[in-house]
Protein backbone atom coordinates (compact mmCIF):
# COMPACT_ATOMS: atom_id res chain seq x y z
CA UNK A 1 0.00 0.00 0.00
CA UNK A 2 1.41 3.25 -0.84
CA UNK A 3 2.02 5.33 2.18
CA UNK A 4 0.85 8.76 0.75
CA UNK A 5 3.16 11.87 -0.46
CA UNK A 6 3.17 13.34 3.68
CA UNK A 7 5.08 9.70 4.53
CA UNK A 8 7.30 9.68 1.77
CA UNK A 9 8.75 13.11 2.56
CA UNK A 10 9.19 12.04 5.95
CA UNK A 11 10.68 8.77 5.07
CA UNK A 12 13.11 10.78 2.50
CA UNK A 13 13.81 13.71 5.20
CA UNK A 14 14.97 10.81 7.17
CA UNK A 15 17.06 9.15 4.86
CA UNK A 16 18.93 12.71 4.64
CA UNK A 17 19.76 12.63 8.14
CA UNK A 18 20.65 9.02 7.71
CA UNK A 19 23.63 9.77 5.42
CA UNK A 20 24.72 13.85 5.84
CA UNK A 21 25.89 15.90 3.25
CA UNK A 22 23.28 14.58 0.59
CA UNK A 23 21.47 17.84 -0.19
CA UNK A 24 18.40 17.06 -2.48
CA UNK A 25 19.45 20.86 -3.50
CA UNK A 26 22.40 20.26 -4.20
CA UNK A 27 24.96 19.50 -6.54
CA UNK A 28 24.82 15.66 -7.72
CA UNK A 29 27.64 13.64 -8.09
CA UNK A 30 29.74 13.77 -11.71
CA UNK A 31 30.16 9.86 -11.85
CA UNK A 32 26.72 9.39 -14.13
CA UNK A 33 26.31 6.89 -16.80
CA UNK A 34 27.71 9.41 -19.78
CA UNK A 35 31.07 8.87 -17.93
CA UNK A 36 30.67 5.37 -19.34
CA UNK A 37 28.89 6.22 -22.54
CA UNK A 38 32.33 7.95 -23.47
CA UNK A 39 34.24 5.07 -22.63
CA UNK A 40 32.10 2.29 -24.87
CA UNK A 41 32.25 5.09 -27.67
CA UNK A 42 36.28 4.92 -26.91
CA UNK A 43 35.91 1.41 -27.00
CA UNK A 44 34.05 0.94 -30.06
CA UNK A 45 35.64 3.24 -32.23
CA UNK A 46 39.11 3.12 -31.12
CA UNK A 47 42.10 0.24 -30.62
CA UNK A 48 42.26 0.26 -26.78
CA UNK A 49 46.83 0.68 -26.71
CA UNK A 50 46.59 -0.60 -22.76
CA UNK A 51 43.57 -2.70 -22.65
CA UNK A 52 44.96 -5.26 -19.70
CA UNK A 53 46.56 -2.26 -17.24
CA UNK A 54 43.14 -0.18 -17.89
CA UNK A 55 40.83 -3.70 -16.78
CA UNK A 56 43.98 -3.10 -13.64
CA UNK A 57 43.44 0.35 -12.99
CA UNK A 58 39.75 0.45 -12.96
CA UNK A 59 39.66 -2.29 -10.19
CA UNK A 60 42.03 -0.40 -7.92
CA UNK A 61 40.60 2.75 -8.25
CA UNK A 62 37.12 1.09 -7.59
CA UNK A 63 38.23 0.05 -4.62
CA UNK A 64 39.71 2.83 -3.26
CA UNK A 65 37.05 5.12 -4.66
CA UNK A 66 34.16 2.99 -2.61
CA UNK A 67 36.60 3.40 0.09
CA UNK A 68 36.80 7.26 0.10
CA UNK A 69 32.74 7.38 -0.35
CA UNK A 70 32.64 5.71 3.30
CA UNK A 71 34.37 8.61 4.34
CA UNK A 72 31.20 10.71 3.66
CA UNK A 73 28.89 8.14 5.42
CA UNK A 74 27.81 7.23 9.12
CA UNK A 75 28.54 3.80 10.23
CA UNK A 76 25.70 3.36 12.33
CA UNK A 77 23.02 4.01 9.69
CA UNK A 78 25.47 2.13 7.11
CA UNK A 79 24.94 -0.94 9.48
CA UNK A 80 21.60 -0.79 9.51
CA UNK A 81 20.96 -0.55 5.15
CA UNK A 82 23.46 -2.97 5.68
CA UNK A 83 21.18 -5.50 8.39
CA UNK A 84 17.89 -4.63 6.29
CA UNK A 85 18.99 -5.89 3.06
CA UNK A 86 19.99 -8.86 4.67
CA UNK A 87 17.46 -11.35 4.11
CA UNK A 88 16.53 -9.68 0.58
CA UNK A 89 19.88 -10.53 -0.16
CA UNK A 90 20.30 -14.76 1.30
CA UNK A 91 17.03 -15.15 -0.55
CA UNK A 92 17.88 -13.61 -4.24
CA UNK A 93 21.05 -15.18 -4.41
CA UNK A 94 19.86 -18.55 -3.45
CA UNK A 95 17.05 -18.01 -6.02
CA UNK A 96 19.65 -16.37 -8.71
CA UNK A 97 22.04 -19.43 -8.40
CA UNK A 98 19.38 -21.64 -9.09
CA UNK A 99 17.99 -20.23 -12.36
CA UNK A 100 20.97 -19.56 -13.62
CA UNK A 101 22.34 -22.67 -13.61
CA UNK A 102 18.75 -24.02 -15.08
CA UNK A 103 18.91 -21.79 -17.83
CA UNK A 104 22.87 -22.43 -18.46
CA UNK A 105 21.64 -26.20 -18.45
CA UNK A 106 18.62 -25.46 -20.83
CA UNK A 107 20.68 -23.40 -23.58
CA UNK A 108 23.74 -25.85 -23.09
CA UNK A 109 26.15 -23.54 -21.45
CA UNK A 110 29.12 -24.61 -20.23
CA UNK A 111 29.21 -25.96 -16.78
CA UNK A 112 31.49 -23.81 -15.54
CA UNK A 113 30.86 -20.33 -17.67
CA UNK A 114 27.02 -20.77 -16.45
CA UNK A 115 28.01 -21.35 -12.60
CA UNK A 116 30.14 -18.25 -13.09
CA UNK A 117 27.47 -16.16 -15.30
CA UNK A 118 24.81 -17.12 -12.28
CA UNK A 119 27.63 -16.01 -9.69
CA UNK A 120 28.13 -12.74 -11.07
CA UNK A 121 24.80 -12.08 -11.44
CA UNK A 122 23.67 -13.21 -7.99
CA UNK A 123 26.15 -11.33 -6.31
CA UNK A 124 28.51 -8.48 -7.09
CA UNK A 125 29.67 -8.75 -11.27
CA UNK A 126 32.88 -9.30 -11.82
CA UNK A 127 34.49 -9.54 -8.58
CA UNK A 128 32.39 -12.68 -7.39
CA UNK A 129 33.29 -14.36 -11.05
CA UNK A 130 37.24 -13.42 -10.42
CA UNK A 131 37.25 -14.77 -6.91
CA UNK A 132 35.38 -18.45 -7.95
CA UNK A 133 36.68 -18.76 -11.36
CA UNK A 134 40.08 -20.03 -10.06
CA UNK A 135 38.36 -22.13 -7.15
CA UNK A 136 36.10 -23.66 -9.96
CA UNK A 137 39.42 -24.00 -12.12
CA UNK A 138 38.00 -22.12 -15.13
CA UNK A 139 39.76 -21.57 -18.11
CA UNK A 140 40.87 -18.28 -19.11
CA UNK A 141 38.07 -18.60 -22.01
CA UNK A 142 35.67 -19.50 -19.24
CA UNK A 143 36.45 -16.39 -17.45
CA UNK A 144 36.09 -13.98 -20.54
CA UNK A 145 33.02 -15.13 -21.55
CA UNK A 146 31.42 -14.73 -18.01
CA UNK A 147 33.12 -11.88 -17.60
CA UNK A 148 32.18 -10.24 -20.80
CA UNK A 149 28.38 -11.49 -20.78
CA UNK A 150 27.86 -10.07 -17.72
CA UNK A 151 29.86 -6.94 -18.59
CA UNK A 152 27.22 -5.96 -21.51
CA UNK A 153 24.31 -6.32 -19.28
CA UNK A 154 26.12 -4.31 -16.53
CA UNK A 155 26.33 -1.15 -18.89
CA UNK A 156 23.19 -1.43 -20.12
CA UNK A 157 21.83 -1.73 -16.48
CA UNK A 158 23.81 2.12 -16.43
CA UNK A 159 21.38 3.47 -18.34
CA UNK A 160 18.28 1.84 -18.19
CA UNK A 161 17.88 1.60 -14.38
CA UNK A 162 17.53 5.11 -13.83
CA UNK A 163 15.41 5.24 -16.69
CA UNK A 164 13.23 2.69 -15.29
CA UNK A 165 13.00 4.07 -12.12
CA UNK A 166 11.54 7.39 -13.31
CA UNK A 167 9.11 5.44 -15.80
CA UNK A 168 7.72 3.51 -11.87
CA UNK A 169 8.06 6.39 -10.08
CA UNK A 170 10.53 5.02 -7.40
CA UNK A 171 11.85 6.82 -4.73
CA UNK A 172 15.16 7.16 -4.19
CA UNK A 173 14.55 4.75 -1.50
CA UNK A 174 13.18 2.12 -3.56
CA UNK A 175 15.80 3.05 -6.43
CA UNK A 176 18.85 2.33 -4.32
CA UNK A 177 17.17 -1.16 -2.99
CA UNK A 178 16.60 -2.32 -6.57
CA UNK A 179 20.13 -1.29 -7.78
CA UNK A 180 21.91 -2.85 -5.50
CA UNK A 181 19.96 -6.20 -5.57
CA UNK A 182 19.17 -5.96 -9.54
CA UNK A 183 22.60 -4.68 -10.87
CA UNK A 184 25.77 -6.41 -11.18
CA UNK A 185 29.14 -4.67 -10.25
CA UNK A 186 29.16 -2.11 -7.77
CA UNK A 187 30.29 0.70 -10.37
CA UNK A 188 27.33 0.69 -12.33
CA UNK A 189 24.88 0.54 -8.80
CA UNK A 190 27.16 3.80 -7.99
CA UNK A 191 26.30 5.56 -11.26
CA UNK A 192 23.40 4.55 -11.77
CA UNK A 193 22.13 5.87 -8.48
CA UNK A 194 24.60 8.95 -8.40
CA UNK A 195 22.67 9.71 -11.67
CA UNK A 196 18.98 8.76 -9.85
CA UNK A 197 19.89 10.94 -6.71
CA UNK A 198 22.01 11.74 -3.80
CA UNK A 199 19.85 9.56 -1.31
CA UNK A 200 19.38 6.84 -3.89
CA UNK A 201 23.16 6.60 -3.99
CA UNK A 202 24.16 5.81 -0.18
CA UNK A 203 21.14 3.26 -0.04
CA UNK A 204 22.48 1.64 -2.93
CA UNK A 205 26.09 1.39 -2.23
CA UNK A 206 25.75 0.32 1.00
CA UNK A 207 23.44 -2.95 0.78
CA UNK A 208 25.69 -3.45 -2.93
CA UNK A 209 28.90 -3.58 -0.84
CA UNK A 210 27.23 -5.85 2.21
CA UNK A 211 25.96 -8.21 -0.81
CA UNK A 212 30.01 -7.95 -1.92
CA UNK A 213 30.53 -10.01 1.61
CA UNK A 214 28.91 -13.31 -0.20
CA UNK A 215 31.53 -13.89 -2.40
CA UNK A 216 33.08 -15.60 1.09
CA UNK A 217 30.44 -18.05 1.74
CA UNK A 218 29.96 -19.03 -2.10
CA UNK A 219 33.69 -19.43 -2.62
CA UNK A 220 33.60 -21.38 0.81
CA UNK A 221 30.74 -23.43 -0.63
CA UNK A 222 32.08 -24.17 -4.23
CA UNK A 223 35.83 -25.19 -2.69
CA UNK A 224 34.18 -27.49 -0.16
CA UNK A 225 31.54 -29.30 -3.18
CA UNK A 226 34.73 -29.55 -6.16
CA UNK A 227 37.26 -30.76 -3.02
CA UNK A 228 39.74 -27.25 -4.43
CA UNK A 229 42.46 -25.91 -2.49
CA UNK A 230 42.18 -22.71 -4.03
CA UNK A 231 42.94 -19.41 -1.73
CA UNK A 232 39.16 -18.01 -0.84
CA UNK A 233 39.42 -13.84 -1.51
CA UNK A 234 37.82 -11.62 0.80
CA UNK A 235 36.59 -8.10 -0.59
CA UNK A 236 38.94 -6.52 1.93
CA UNK A 237 37.61 -3.25 0.21
CA UNK A 238 34.37 -3.80 1.64
CA UNK A 239 35.40 -3.62 5.18
CA UNK A 240 37.95 -0.59 4.44
CA UNK A 241 34.80 1.20 3.67
CA UNK A 242 33.11 0.50 6.74
CA UNK A 243 36.63 1.68 8.63
CA UNK A 244 35.55 5.19 6.75
CA UNK A 245 32.77 5.29 7.86
CA UNK A 246 33.70 4.69 11.50
CA UNK A 247 36.06 7.26 11.40
CA UNK A 248 33.84 9.73 9.70
CA UNK A 249 31.04 8.70 12.53
CA UNK A 250 33.77 8.64 15.58
CA UNK A 251 35.62 12.01 14.79
CA UNK A 252 33.35 15.05 13.34
CA UNK A 253 36.20 17.31 13.99
CA UNK A 254 37.90 16.05 11.28
CA UNK A 255 34.75 16.16 8.91
CA UNK A 256 36.72 18.71 6.36
CA UNK A 257 39.14 16.30 5.83
CA UNK A 258 36.98 13.17 5.32
CA UNK A 259 34.79 15.71 3.03
CA UNK A 260 37.75 15.90 0.73
CA UNK A 261 38.78 12.25 0.42
CA UNK A 262 34.99 11.54 -0.47
CA UNK A 263 35.27 14.39 -2.99
CA UNK A 264 38.24 12.33 -4.44
CA UNK A 265 36.31 9.13 -4.29
CA UNK A 266 33.69 10.60 -6.40
CA UNK A 267 36.21 11.86 -8.62
CA UNK A 268 38.05 8.57 -8.52
CA UNK A 269 34.54 6.89 -9.66
CA UNK A 270 33.90 8.85 -12.78
CA UNK A 271 37.56 7.88 -14.15
CA UNK A 272 36.53 4.24 -13.02
CA UNK A 273 33.49 4.47 -15.33
CA UNK A 274 35.24 6.01 -18.50
CA UNK A 275 38.09 3.29 -18.19
CA UNK A 276 35.03 0.74 -17.73
CA UNK A 277 33.23 1.42 -20.44
CA UNK A 278 36.48 1.33 -22.65
CA UNK A 279 36.42 -2.40 -22.45
CA UNK A 280 33.49 -2.32 -24.29
CA UNK A 281 33.69 -3.58 -27.89
CA UNK A 282 32.91 -5.55 -30.73
CA UNK A 283 35.33 -8.05 -29.79
CA UNK A 284 34.16 -8.43 -26.28
CA UNK A 285 30.80 -9.38 -28.20
CA UNK A 286 32.18 -11.86 -30.63
CA UNK A 287 33.84 -13.48 -27.74
CA UNK A 288 30.64 -13.62 -25.11
CA UNK A 289 28.49 -14.97 -28.20
CA UNK A 290 24.87 -15.68 -28.22
CA UNK A 291 24.24 -18.43 -25.62
CA UNK A 292 25.97 -17.03 -22.56
CA UNK A 293 24.51 -13.79 -23.28
CA UNK A 294 21.25 -14.88 -23.57
CA UNK A 295 21.54 -17.10 -20.39
CA UNK A 296 22.82 -14.13 -18.44
CA UNK A 297 19.98 -11.96 -20.48
CA UNK A 298 16.84 -14.36 -19.14
CA UNK A 299 18.62 -14.63 -15.26
CA UNK A 300 19.04 -10.91 -14.94
CA UNK A 301 15.35 -10.24 -16.59
CA UNK A 302 13.90 -12.11 -13.61
CA UNK A 303 16.02 -10.38 -11.12
CA UNK A 304 15.45 -7.66 -11.88
CA UNK A 305 11.76 -7.77 -12.51
CA UNK A 306 10.91 -10.06 -9.34
CA UNK A 307 12.88 -7.60 -6.82
CA UNK A 308 11.08 -4.68 -8.86
CA UNK A 309 8.09 -5.87 -8.05
CA UNK A 310 8.45 -6.84 -4.65
CA UNK A 311 9.52 -3.39 -4.15
CA UNK A 312 6.99 -1.58 -5.39
CA UNK A 313 4.51 -3.45 -3.46
CA UNK A 314 6.57 -2.76 -0.44
CA UNK A 315 6.98 -5.72 0.39
CA UNK A 316 10.85 -5.48 0.52
CA UNK A 317 11.83 -2.21 1.46
CA UNK A 318 14.74 -0.55 3.45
Amino acid sequence: MDAGPSAKADSLHEQEHIFPGNDPGGERPGFTPHRTSGGIVYGFTAAHPFQLESKRLAKFLLQASVVALGFGMNLHQVLQAGRSGFLYTAVSITLAMLIGLGFGYLLHVGKKSAFLISAGTAICGGSAIAAVGPIADASEEEMAISLGAVFILNSVALFLFPLLGHVFHMTQAQFGLWSALAIHDTSSVVGATAKYGPTALPIGTTIKLARALWIVPLSAVTAITLKSKARIQWPWFVLLFCLAALLNTLFPAFNPAFGALNHLGKIGLTVTLFLIGTGLNKETIRLVGARPLLQGLALWIIVGAGTLALILFNWIRV
